[in-house]
Parts: structure tokens; C-alpha cells; sequence
């Protein structure tokens, strides 16, 4: 993880959005978002060597907090811009807050994602009755197409993130943070193009000033790292963290998170993957890379909040399954407990048998098996024998290997 800290100010006047406007938009949704729990997670508290409370927007209707900003600015809508309708620009979460609220409220919607989308996201979008277009390769190619796709037909935009209406209906994760655990000493939020971190850091230090607000962002895509420290990270590349893969930060939140937020940390892959297999692991909640990332960071330098009381938002569960199989099945690999083995041995019947007998003994279990005879570079009385096996952990992983050793077997981690 990298971080960088910087001053801040908890002074919130002149700011866009006001504590005010948080406070009204958590009585406009009330009702028809849930107020997710909060909940303190002793394993992860152990672990992490702080005490840690978990804000599960991922149990939202739609799996995100984006409904709360979304419903909020639909609400403001005007009855003739109800009757135009509404186009926004997403990878996902904003797509089915807008989508879902919108049917809900009788608001034709259009919602254009770029390609690459998760196929989950661009479903359940369709399945909430908003009409979906795919094109462009970012989001902001995405956002380029909504706007004139939309001003061609008198649709009203609902950005994502860079709206003080929607900034103001995020921010009510905050608000219902800090209600149901006011000790919290640090808030740990994801960063894409920052209307989280915005509002929830505008509720937040309205309330208690000393708190400190740390934002995440992936390795792949630290746009709000560079707009804050004038800094030129690239931003490319797939991430596990699409939600938040956002080449350029949007204005308005730019300005409040230079004035409010502490600290920005980066997180790689791994940490995320690795976040993402713990909280279904320990917590039997499934997140997905944009929501792993407050952990993640957590998870990769615990000294960072030693002894504090922290809370993550999980903010969105909307993964894709055989995504979810694959993080999982990496994440047994890196614990030692799924290795890929190769061996060289004879050609000869009873060989194989021997192998796994000695696998057996050594309490391993075997998920795969191949022969390679033809596309290697062993005599031809000689086969390559590739398994995959399972272990308890690295440790038994290691008494294995010794055990193929110490029968004259050349096996190796590959």
C-alpha cells in the first residue's frame, strides 16, 4: 500500500455540498434504501490488530450504496423532467441504483456502460427496466456518448458522482456510520470519482471533526492521488476493482477531498483479491473488488491504524461469480493449500499409483492429473506428470514435497 498524508481542514463552509443537504437527503430516501448494518467483526478486529466495524452497503436492493445519490437526485427532478426522463453513464453500481429507483418512480432511464462491463452488472441493469447501451472502452468515453445521447433527446444526466445532489445522498452512509458507532476514531473509504468519500466526508467531520478520513483507491487507477498531489501515476489496465477505475475524478469532489479527506492509499491486485476471499472466508459476505478496498488497505499495513477504532465501507457486492471462483481459487494457491505439481517419472505401469500413494500417506489431496508424453523434452521411456494437489497450508505443503523427495521423486512447484 501507498500513502501519502496531507493537511486538512475540518472548516466545511463554502463547500458545494452542505451537512445540511446530507441531513436532507437521508429523510428523502428514507424508506426506500436500507439502512445497512454496522457491525463489529471480531475475527477481522483480531487480525488487524484494531477494532473494526464493517458498513454492509453491499446488502443494499441493488448491492451498492449508489442508490442512495441516485434516488436523491431523482427525487429533485421536476414533473416534465420526470416525463423526459433520465440517461446516465456507469460501469455498474450507479447504473442499477438510477435503473432501479427510476422504474420505481415512473422515470424512463437509458444507461450506457462502457465495454468490459461485468455481464452481472449489465444484466441486472436491463432486469430493472432501464434501457442499456454498451460502448466505449472507459468511462469516460461512456460519459462522452450519455452526454450527447442524451442532449439529442432531452434526457436529464445523472452523473455518477460529480452532482451535489448525489454527493449529498452518499454522504448518508456517513450519518448512519457515526449513529451507530460514535467512537469511530478513522473512516476507510473507496475512491473512484470520489462522491463517496465526498459525502460521507462532509457528514462525518459536521458531526466529529477529529475523525479521520482515509481513501482508497487501486494501484491501476490512483486518479484522485494525482489530482490531489499533482502527481502523473498512470491509470490503465483491468482491475478486480472496476468500480472505482476512474481515469479522471470529477470537480466537485475534487475540491471537498482536497479539503477533507487525510490520507489516500493505493492498494495492488493481491491486496484486493486477497480482501475479497477474507471478508467471504471470515465474514460469508461477498464483495466485490471496489468494495474490498477499505480492508485491503487495512489488511496491508495494520500498524497504519494500530489500536484504533476503524470502519469500512463495504461499498457493492455486485462481482461477477466465476470471477468470485477465480480470486478464491488464487487465493488458496497463495495460502499453499492448492499447488500445481510437476514430476518426472518413468513410463511404466503402477508409476502413477506409486505417486499418489505417497500423496495419501503425506495427507495430501489430489484435484487434477495429466500425463504430457509428447510436448516435452524427457527421453521417450520418461512422462511428465502434472497434479494439482491440496494441502492444509504452506507448511504441510513443504512436508509434502519432502516426503517425494525422500522417495527419490524430482517434484516441483510450477
Amino acid at each position: 500500500m501507498a500513502e501519502l498524508s496531507q493537511s486538512t481542514s475540518s472548516d466545511l463552509s463554502g463547500l458545494p455540498v452542505a451537512p445540511a443537504d446530507i441531513h436532507a437527503a437521508a429523510e428523502t430516501i428514507r424508506g426506500a434504501v436500507v439502512e445497512t448494518p454496522c457491525s463489529y467483526s471480531s475475527t477481522l478486529s483480531s487480525i488487524c490488530g484494531c477494532d473494526t466495524w464493517l458498513k454492509f452497503e453491499n446488502l443494499q436492493f441493488t448491492s451498492s450504496f449508489k442508490e442512495r445519490g441516485a434516488l436523491n437526485r431523482l427525487n429533485a427532478l421536476t414533473p416534465e423532467e420526470r416525463a423526459r426522463g433520465v440517461i446516465a453513464m456507469s460501469a455498474g453500481n450507479h447504473a442499477q441504483g438510477v435503473a432501479y429507483h427510476a422504474r420505481r418512480l415512473g422515470i424512463p432511464a437509458t444507461i450506457v456502460m462502457p465495454v468490459g462491463t461485468p455481464m452481472v452488472k449489465v444484466e441486472n441493469t436491463r432486469h430493472h427496466g432501464a434501457e442499456v447501451v454498451v460502448t466505449g472502452t472507459t468511462l469516460e468515453e461512456a460519459a462522452t456518448f450519455a452526454r450527447s445521447h442524451g442532449e439529442a433527446r432531452g434526457m436529464i444526466f445523472v452523473h455518477p458522482y460529480d452532482d451535489p445532489l448525489v454527493i449529498a445522498g452518499q454522504g448518508t452512509v456517513g450519518l448512519e456510520m457515526l449513529k451507530a458507532v460514535p467512537e469511530l476514531d478513522t473512516l476507510v473509504v473507496p475512491i473512484g470519482g470520489g462522491g463517496l468519500i465526498s459525502g460521507i466526508a462532509i457528514a462525518a467531520k459536521s458531526i466529529k471533526p477529529s475523525l479521520r478520513i482515509l481513501g482508497v483507491e487501486a494501484w491501476l487507477y490512483p486518479s484522485m492521488y494525482n489530482a490531489i498531489h499533482d502527481g502523473n501515476l498512470p491509470a490503465r489496465g483491468d482491475t478486480l476493482a472496476e468500480g472505482i477505475a476512474v481515469k479522471s475524478p470529477g470537480r466537485i469532489t475534487t475540491e471537498i477531498v482536497r479539503r477533507l479527506v487525510d490520507d489516500i492509499a493505493l492498494v495492488n491486485e493481491a491486496e484486493l483479491e486477497r480482501a475479497v476471499a477474507t471478508l467471504i472466508s471470515i465474514e460469508k459476505t461477498v464483495v466485490e473488488g471496489a468494495g474490498a478496498a477499505g480492508l485491503a488497505a487495512l489488511m496491508s499495513d495494520p500498524s497504519r491504524f494500530a489500536g484504533e477504532k476503524v470502519g469500512l465501507v463495504l461499498s457493492g457486492g455486485n462481482i461477477d461469480t466465476r470471477l468470485i471462483a477465480s480470486v478464491l481459487t488464487r487465493e488458496l494457491a497463495r495460502e499453499g493449500r492448492l499447488t500445481q505439481l510437476s514430476l518426472d517419472i518413468p513410463d511404466r505401469p503402477g508409476q502413477l499409483a506409486a505417486v499418489a500413494a505417497l500423496l495419501a500417506e503425506a495427507g495430501a489431496n489430489i484435484i487434477e492429473v495429466s500425463h504430457q508424453r509428447t510436448f516435452s523434452d524427457l527421453p521417450a521411456k520418461a512422462t511428465l506428470l502434472q497434479l494439482v494437489i491440496e494441502t492444509r497450508d504452506s507448511a504441510h505443503l513443504d512436508e509434502v514435497m519432502a516426503k517425494l523427495s525422500a522417495s527419490g521423486l524430482s517434484a516441483r512447484c510450477t
